[in-house]
């Protein structure tokens, strides 16, 4: 694999960057170990205990661009999941893991450093806060032959990237390629942006209050049946990305009237309440700076040339299916009563 490209394949129309005062530098971490607490039960917000897969490792039957709901599993990270388990001498002791967190980009080149796979190239799509996790995407042949604990390096660019043209928006954890292939535009003064589904802030969960948003995500509560098919929640998939209303994202993730943040779908669904697949913050700034354009194909997986998306088909959240199964068989429904 050749040192990836400083600057990207711009689409006519997209957006003008600061591209010459941008750095590219070096993160590396591994390919990260799921992980279980001291009991394997996660206790939905439905009472129920569940043993399921969880986040870390190597997801090999959901990547990005496949649906991130109805899926038996919780917070699941499509594709590989990675952390710095490097100790630091000075300062924070997980500064190396901080590091790759907040430098890394959707969208940025990862190479393989080690195992059968050294040199194979993937692609970012996402990060995960509170287990403090980057995710890559590699062709499935690869995947197949990668091993928890294999290191990877990933080529950071896009941290201080900025829309010369669209002051009143802040740009957080995209890099130029995104910004370059996204489809973005100018419209009479504001930015046309494709998006998958736009989503009221009342829903937003996990992750609500953090001081940046340049590491980890936050979470779409799917609890309600009404407001799961009124915003099409259901038709969510990995790498999908929507819009969530009345947000401010610029340095932090607050409820803001008139504000939008725009984000990439980087982790799965999940039964514990407050909790749901995860948005990472792309672009954020004031309503009037932006206009939202509906476009069922604005999914990261087409957008990067990973793969070809899923058809964006409705599913239930797992808690819903599960009620609806046992709904439809008297014995079982007795014997759980």
């Amino acid at each position: 694999m050749s040192t990836p490209t400083i600057i990207p394949n711009r689409t006519p129309g997209s957006p003008r960057i600061n591209a010459d005062e941008l750095v590219m530098i070096t993160v590396a971490g591994q390919i990260a170990s799921p992980i279980s607490g001291a009991t394997p039960y996660r206790i939905g917000q439905d009472g129920r205990p569940r043993i399921l897969p969880g986040t870390g490792g190597i997801v090999l039957s959901h990547r990005v661009g496949d649906r991130c709901i109805g899926i038996a599993g919780d917070h699941i990270e499509p594709g590989v999941s990675i952390r710095n388990e490097t100790r630091a001498v000075k300062g924070d002791r997980d500064g190396p893991n901080q590091a790759l967190q907040t430098l890394t980009c959707i969208g940025n080149a990862a190479r393989v450093l080690s195992g059968d796979c050294r040199g194979k190239a993937g692609t970012i799509t996402g990060k995960h806060g509170g287990i403090d996790t980057v995710m890559a995407d590699f062709p499935l042949k690869i995947m197949r032959r990668l091993a928890v604990g294999d290191r990877i390096q990933i080529y950071a660019y896009g941290a201080g990237l900025k829309l010369l043209d669209h002051r009143d928006i802040v740009v957080s954890n995209a890099s130029p390629r995104l910004i370059a292939r996204w489809g973005l535009r100018g419209d009479a003064g504001r930015l046309a942006v494709p998006v998958t589904h736009a989503i009221p802030s009342a829903l937003m969960g996990s992750g609500l209050g953090k001081a940046d948003v340049a590491r980890g995500d936050y979470d779409i509560q799917i609890f309600d049946p009404a407001m799961l098919n009124r915003y099409r929640l259901g038709s969510l998939r990995f790498g999908d990305l929507v819009a969530i209303l009345d947000a401010d994202n610029r340095y932090g993730r607050s409820f803001r009237k008139d504000h939008i943040a725009i984000g990439c779908i980087v982790h799965g669904e999940s039964t514990v309440a407050g909790h749901g697949p995860g948005v990472a913050t792309l672009l954020a700034g004031p309503a009037r700076a932006f206009r939202l354009l509906g476009a069922p194909a604005a999914n990261i997986a087409r957008i990067l040339g990973v793969r070809p998306p899923a058809a964006p088909r409705p599913q239930l959240p797992l808690a819903m299916r599960e009620a609806r199964w046992l709904s439809r068989s008297p014995a079982l429904s007795a014997t759980t009563a």
